[in-house]
């Protein structure tokens, strides 16, 4: 079948599937493309596996092993953003990564005979990228994606905001946006939120007090106040007052919520932020030492968040916003991570990654070397201003 046919094939079907129908759709569609069989597999929700989805809808497991992120030809497309190709057994499979937007959500497996013509590898990029919108459109109508991506069980406190957050990657011709937080089944009163206009963007980290239900529900009260500060177009003073009254208002005076309120001017590099009683910003610049913005205010819930804090991005530099879960895990002689070893770490891995992957990694490395293992919520956020990430980024 035809290029332009296959994907107008595919999309006319789509729009009466239930979630559970489109690994089906995909299959079917990509033997019309000239492969032997096609399985989507999402990344879980630690992007450590590729999980294959059944491609039936009575729900029986698909043929396929669930498949490393790390060390896999699989993991080098998802990791890398790109097409990757392997030959085993006379067949070829070629490994197709699915993004929405820049948003990694997993990869797609083509198979085709060994010996069958050269693929129409654009086709498969289009599939698979249709694919990508439709898991992200579909997603709200069920339960099967979020249910593939759960490895452990996940509590209530993290199903709540896994359903607030953004989405863990964003990028224009001027920034990109990377988030990443630790334990992703059990993630208490951390939290963050952006938004993005033509000339600017804005972002926001929280971790309110405590751990489990309450405050989950602060930090999710924390960033609904921030999410309407910004609609109701509140300057950065505004947003910290209105987020700290919410707090104070749902929860009482002894409760609080730490945060930074930062704003980009994603065309001259100037920054602006807020500090509510919550650990530095901190810049990396190409070729200098790391730069610890400066620390002030009190917590939302408490009193009045930092006077405004400036700093001027150079191209290429990168901004962390983190949680103290990151900077107090502990090494197994008891030794804090801290600021100098967390702007090691990302600098050593931005070296070879993209900025999302940059981030997965040192996470996990930081998850990995703790002792006792991370139960703390541990949050990284990292904004590059005119990077070199941005077109890597998409397909």
């Amino acid at each position: 079948m035809a290029h332009d046919a296959v994907l107008d094939s595919f999309l006319a079907a789509s729009h009466l599937v239930v979630p559970d129908e489109i690994p089906g759709l995909v299959d079917e569609h990509s033997r019309r493309a000239g492969a032997r069989a096609a399985v989507v597999h999402l990344v879980d929700l630690d992007q450590l596996e590729l999980v294959p989805l059944p491609r039936s809808v009575d729900g029986a497991a698909a043929d396929d092993a669930v498949v490393a992120v790390d060390d896999t030809p699989a993991g080098v497309s998802y990791r890398e953003v790109r097409v990757v190709e392997q030959v085993e057994s006379g067949t070829r499979s070629v490994w197709v990564p699915m993004i929405d937007g820049t948003e990694r959500l997993g990869a797609i497996r083509f198979d085709f005979e060994a010996a069958a013509p050269e693929p129409d590898v654009d086709l498969l990029r289009a599939l698979s990228a249709l694919t990508a919108e439709l898991v992200m459109s579909k997603r709200a109508y069920g339960d099967f994606f979020e249910i593939a991506r759960r490895r452990t069980p996940v509590t209530v406190t993290a199903e709540l905001l896994w359903q607030l957050l953004p989405p863990l990657t964003f990028a224009t011709e001027e920034l990109v946006i990377a988030g990443f937080f630790v334990p992703a089944d059990d993630i208490g009163g951390d939290a963050f939120d952006y938004g993005v206009d033509r000339r600017h963007a804005h972002l926001a980290i929280f971790d309110a007090m405590g751990h489990g239900m309450n405050a989950g529900l602060m930090a999710t009260t924390a960033v609904a106040a921030y999410r309407n500060s910004r609609r109701e177009r509140m300057d950065l003073d505004a947003a910290a007052r209105r987020v700290g009254q919410i707090v104070t208002d749902q929860f009482g005076e002894t409760s609080f919520v730490t945060g930074v309120l930062a704003t980009l001017d994603h065309r001259s590099g100037q920054l602006e932020w807020r500090s509510a009683g919550h650990p530095p910003p901190l810049v990396l610049r190409r070729g200098h030492e790391p730069e610890l913005q400066a620390i002030g205010g009190q917590p939302f819930g408490v009193g009045p968040a930092s006077a405004a804090m400036r700093a001027q991005l150079e191209p290429g530099d990168r901004l962390l916003l983190y949680t103290d879960g990151i900077t107090e895990a502990r090494d197994a002689d008891g030794v804090p991570l801290g600021v100098e070893r967390l702007a090691e770490l990302v600098t050593t891995h931005a070296k070879v990654a993209l900025a999302p992957e940059a981030v997965r990694r040192v996470m996990h490395a930081i998850e990995a070397s703790s002792t006792p293992p991370v139960r703390d919520d541990a949050t990284l956020v990292m904004l590059e201003w005119r990077g070199a990430d941005a077109r890597r980024l998409t397909l």
